[in-house]
């Protein structure tokens, strides 16, 4: 299988802070409207590399069709450990929005001494009871996924429409070449993201790493409570949560003086980490 992968980095001559591995969301893609991301935090002075899922963007794989999450783990690990291997002097972090977020996690918790940072954007802990399948399909999933694991699940609203506060930016979000055909996830996709939020918060207290979690108040797609949940549960001594009352779920969906502080608070405390980082 073919995996989409790129990096950026501030103007040649610029001396590098740090890396990011970067890692996107269910139905997004590393390019589009989460590149810039990147891009902010290459003009602060950090080497970015990012990949396209298994089955988003310009990867292959089955649309959305994620019946195991240990696959898109290994993928980002295996890309990362080379990205890293390239920049050994290069202190590095994870970034990660929504599933992305999650994923970022399940890599901290496999390699606890790997890296620096975790950054988190809306992450996916817990399915805000406002966008999970309507009794009684949630109980019914395990079954669902067993006989028809590719049927794909009623939600109440496609995410991008709840995720992006301003409209013009929603409207970029779904002309996106890439984007998938249908934003409904599989059976088999939903009880394995459900069982994946489980999961992390059983094992948020192995976490070590230092930590910042970013999170809409009015988040309608991943539960602020369950955000809540793990970062007073895990083990990071480091550990910071930041959340805006009233932004919904793709902080950078938000109006873009909202969009600019919440990257202020995101680049300050890679910057403070990184040299931290070089001194210890």
């Amino acid at each position: 299988m073919k995996i989409f992968t790129q990096s950026w980095q501030p103007e040649s001559g610029n001396q590098l802070r740090g890396l990011v591995g970067m890692i996107h969301g269910y139905t997004s893609e590393s390019s589009w409207i989460f590149e810039l991301n990147a891009v902010a935090m290459a003009k602060a002075g950090f080497f970015v590399c990012a990949l396209d899922l298994q089955g988003h963007g310009y990867s292959e794989g089955s649309p959305g069709y994620i019946p195991s999450i240990q696959p898109l783990v290994q993928d980002c690990i295996q890309y990362f450990d080379s990205a890293r291997a390239d920049h050994p002097k290069l202190p590095a972090f994870l970034y990660g929005e929504s599933l992305g977020g999650a994923i970022a996690t399940l890599i901290c918790l496999r390699q606890k001494t790997a890296w620096n940072g975790l950054m988190l954007s809306g992450p996916m802990f817990g399915v805000s009871k406002k966008y999970k399948p309507v009794w009684p399909l949630e109980k019914l999933l395990p079954l669902a996924a067993f006989i028809a694991p590719s049927w794909r699940i009623v939600i109440t609203k496609p995410p991008a429409t709840i995720s992006y506060k301003e409209g013009w930016k929603r409207k970029m979000v779904f002309k996106s070449p890439n984007r998938l055909a249908s934003e409904k996830p599989p059976a088999a996709t939903a009880l394995e993201l459900l069982k994946v939020c489980e999961y992390i918060q059983r094992k948020s207290h192995e976490l070590e790493v230092p930590l910042l979690i970013l999170q809409g108040g009015d988040d309608k797609v991943c539960d602020p409570e369950a955000a809540k949940l793990v970062y007073e549960s895990a083990g990071s001594k480091d550990k910071i949560m930041k959340i805006y009352p009233g932004m919904w779920h793709q902080l950078i969906g938000e109006p873009n003086e909202s969009v600019e502080l919440v990257f202020n608070t995101m680049l300050s405390w890679l910057e403070v980490r990184a040299d931290l980082a070089k001194i210890q």
